[in-house]
């Protein structure tokens, strides 16, 4: 099939790969967001899916919006079979998904109707799912509502944080993809519709979200952590400025510290929850890079009592 890729960041660049590698099919051109401000200098850079379609010699769009005109004109021109999607971050009105005979097809990272929205693998690692996994869809003008290609499952390891599993289910997908569009030409796979039971919802985690509620058990303690691991980044404040958490481990046989409350010792740093502490192992200052939590704890001088998060 003639194909165009919609797609943007790192995360969907292993299913581009896969596509072009294939061979089977004609990764004709790719969508992407316009370049965006990036770095100190906030000079204008390609997204990641752009970088890797120019090196490949792909024609790359960037409209503004997918219903600006010349975009559309341009993807007509082009007539793709169809277009899968990973990660593009902007919704498709009805005139551009009528486009492709055999429509748009979007790589979701959850196992539909699971986790439906923008922050799927983080709600999955915050909610204590144990097994997650992938899922191709035939995209309809609902929020990833439409019937099903295929999934791959992939276990939920005690120690994830969602950058971690994010990687593991982008190169999994990334084959889930390819072998859809297979099953698309040769006409071996049927879309099937969703349950109408065990709908979630994923909306982006938002930095209050990330914010570490130290009343709460030390299991949900944890899992917030992991799951706004890399962003946008669990925190705390210390002497009223943000403390962002960026490993922490449960400690089960620690119970005598209250909620909030830190104790430093010489190479380790605890912090008291709702159940029992945790471990503070890496934390990152306001202005400041990671750091360990022991380094950070000595500098800070933290005296007998004191607290986090209030």
């Amino acid at each position: 099939m003639k194909l165009v890729f919609a797609g943007t960041p790192e995360v969907a660049v292993p299913a581009l790969d896969a596509l072009i590698a294939s061979g089977r099919h004609e990764v004709a051109a790719v969508v992407t967001r316009p370049d965006a401000p990036a770095g100190r200098g906030r000079r204008l850079v390609a997204s990641p899916v752009a970088e890797r379609a120019e090196e490949a010699g792909i024609e790359v769009l960037k409209p503004a919006k997918p219903r600006d005109p010349d975009f559309l004109e341009r993807l007509r021109e082009i007539a793709p079979d169809c277009c899968p999607v990973v990660a593009y971050g902007a919704l498709l009105p009805r005139v551009a998904l009528d486009v492709p005979a055999r429509g748009w097809v979007n790589l979701h990272f959850s196992l539909l109707p699971a986790w439906r929205g923008a922050a799927p693998v983080q709600h999955a690692l915050m909610a204590g799912d144990e097994i997650t996994g992938a899922s191709t869809f035939l995209i309809e003008e609902g929020l990833d509502s439409g019937p099903v290609y295929g999934t791959v499952t992939e276990t939920v390891r005690p120690t994830d944080t969602s950058g971690d599993l994010l990687t593991r289910l982008a190169f999994a997908g990334a084959g889930l993809l390819a072998a859809t569009m297979d099953g698309i030409e040769d006409g071996s796979l049927e879309a099937v519709p969703q349950p109408g039971e065990g709908v979630t919802l994923a909306p982006k985690i938002t930095v209050e979200d990330a914010r570490v509620d130290w009343t709460a058990p030390a299991l949900r303690v944890d899992r917030v952590v992991r799951g706004c691991t890399p962003a946008p980044g669990a925190w705390t404040t210390f002497r009223g400025e943000r403390l962002k958490l960026v490993q922490a481990v449960p400690l089960p046989d620690r119970r005598d510290l209250a909620p909030g409350q830190l104790a430093a010792g010489k190479n380790n740093v605890y912090v008291g929850t709702g159940s029992h502490a945790v471990e503070l192992l890496w934390v990152q200052a306001q202005g400041k890079k990671p750091m360990r939590a022991a380094d950070w704890a000595r500098g800070a001088r933290i005296t007998e009592g004191e607290r986090v998060g209030d």
